[in-house]
């Protein structure tokens, strides 16, 4: 049996997927099994993901009806053989020692989620910014007793989990929506025994056009609402909500309020999306301008945080045209 099971969904990726994949073929520790989800892709994607699976018996190709990449991750899950789980996008990539050295942290500290940065990099390949996470490093963090590991980034890349946590806890990736990440994520960072955070940049997130981050849909935004919905109830359901109140209050207002309003105003700054992001935050949490979290922010966000509170929407606009 595999160490490590590396799940990749696959779907219409036929510009970037064999360097997704040929990026963990050369790992430097080699105990695992790759399986890449086909999720319908209409593409020369099987293509070449059977080309690669014929070079190297650690491939596995998985083929599925379209589901979404939520589901297709999920496909992978269930059919995963390591006691160890990674989830890679299939256009973006992982540093040599992501494996190795995730798997050592996890290991040593009896871990069930291990933490490493990434970098986003640009079509030309320009590395645009580094994100490191604040929590202190290479020390076991326990949710009950350090509740803002809640607060790492809820992208399903750049970890390393304990596949028994999955099959534990139930949770999943829901499909065909946006912000899939942040209705798992924080929930698996609650259910884990022991997160650990690494000092290696080890993942390479891929901004090509079309991108979330780049998708100008700006209706698609509304779906962070759904989602933030989704991770209150099931705090609640699980007699967690004030165990982890401020947490989740800061969370809420983090993706829900600040980011998402900052993205439709950079597209449309009379967008009635601004006025149901506000009404959520203060239908939510009330108290949020007292959040003890707030220092987390940096300066500039706590700024774009005041000229919201403000409906100092044009002023934001004006600020980011200017900056870009």
């Amino acid at each position: 049996m595999p160490e490590i099971s590396v799940v990749v969904p696959v779907y219409n990726v036929e510009k970037y997927v064999e360097k997704c994949l040929r990026s963990i073929l050369a790992q430097t520790f080699p105990d695992f099994e790759l399986l890449a989800v086909i999720d319908g892709s209409t593409d020369k994607s099987e293509e070449i993901c059977r080309q690669i699976a014929r070079e190297d018996p650690r491939v596995r190709v998985i083929v599925q009806e379209n589901q979404g990449q939520g589901g297709a991750r999920n496909n992978g899950i269930e059919q995963a053989q390591g006691e160890w789980l990674m989830l890679v996008d299939s256009d973006d990539w992982i540093e040599p020692e992501a494996l190795e050295k995730s798997l050592a942290a996890g290991r040593q500290h009896g871990a069930d989620i291990v933490v490493f940065d990434y970098q986003t990099v640009d079509p030309r390949g320009n590395v645009l910014q580094t994100f490191r996470e604040p929590s202190p490093k290479n020390i076991p963090l326990s949710p009950a007793q350090h509740k803002d590991v809640l607060f790492a980034a809820p992208c399903p890349w750049g970890k390393l989990y304990k596949t028994e946590l999955f099959r534990r806890t139930g949770v999943r990736y829901p499909t065909r929506v946006w912000y899939e990440d942040l209705r798992a994520t924080p929930k698996l960072l609650a259910a884990s025994s022991k997160v650990v955070f690494i000092d290696y940049v080890g993942s390479d997130y891929f901004l090509r056009d079309g991108s979330t981050m780049f998708n100008g849909n700006i209706e698609r935004n509304a779906e962070i609402l759904p989602a933030m919905d989704d991770i209150l109830g099931y705090f609640r359901e699980q007699g967690l909500f004030d165990t982890y109140k401020d947490e989740l209050c800061y969370l809420t207002l983090y993706h829900a309020y600040l980011a998402a309003s900052v993205r439709v105003i950079r597209i449309d700054r009379k967008s009635a999306l601004l006025k149901r992001f506000r009404q959520y935050m203060q239908d939510a949490f009330p108290d949020y301008k007292r959040n003890r979290y707030l220092s987390r922010l940096s300066r500039s966000q706590r700024m774009l945080l005041s000229l919201l509170d403000k409906k100092q929407y044009g002023l934001i606009a004006l600020l980011f045209k200017v900056k870009g």
